[in-house]
């Protein structure tokens, strides 16, 4: 009896993670194709230090700013962790790091997995403290 019992609770976990997994695949971001404008500004401390405009057929924000040179970082579970943008480290002593946005909204998801569309805008801010 218990045995069927607990048969039939990991039959029901793998059902409930089978409905999660399709949810998700039906709802996440979807990436445009094709060639789109995007722009980056690169803020340090409480200035822009630079503007980008990049033209690209990427259709992940990372490619984009891989075509352009203009990061790098280390790779984790969650895809590149950003340590240095635009020739700007962030010094991991100081509790810096870069933080992504969007229009001004925090990017939920690494730039390996944040779609771009053409007029999309990113900040890339060198922030302290965790």
């Amino acid at each position: 009896m218990n045995r069927k019992k607990a048969l039939l609770g990991i039959g029901a976990l793998v059902c409930a993670a089978a409905v999660l997994l399709a949810v998700y695949l039906a709802f996440r971001p979807q990436a445009q194709q094709g060639e789109k404008t995007i722009t980056v500004e690169v803020i340090v401390g409480d200035e822009t230090t630079a503007t980008h405009t990049i033209v690209t057929e990427e259709e992940y924000l990372r490619g984009a700013l891989d075509q352009e040179n203009m990061v790098s970082g280390e790779e984790g579970p969650y895809g590149l962790f950003l340590t240095m943008v635009d020739g700007v480290t962030a010094d991991d002593t100081k509790q810096e790091w870069w933080c992504v946005t969007k229009g001004g909204a925090q990017v939920d998801t690494a730039v390996d997995a944040t779609p771009i569309a053409d007029g999309d805008r990113y900040e890339l801010t060198l922030k302290t403290g965790w």
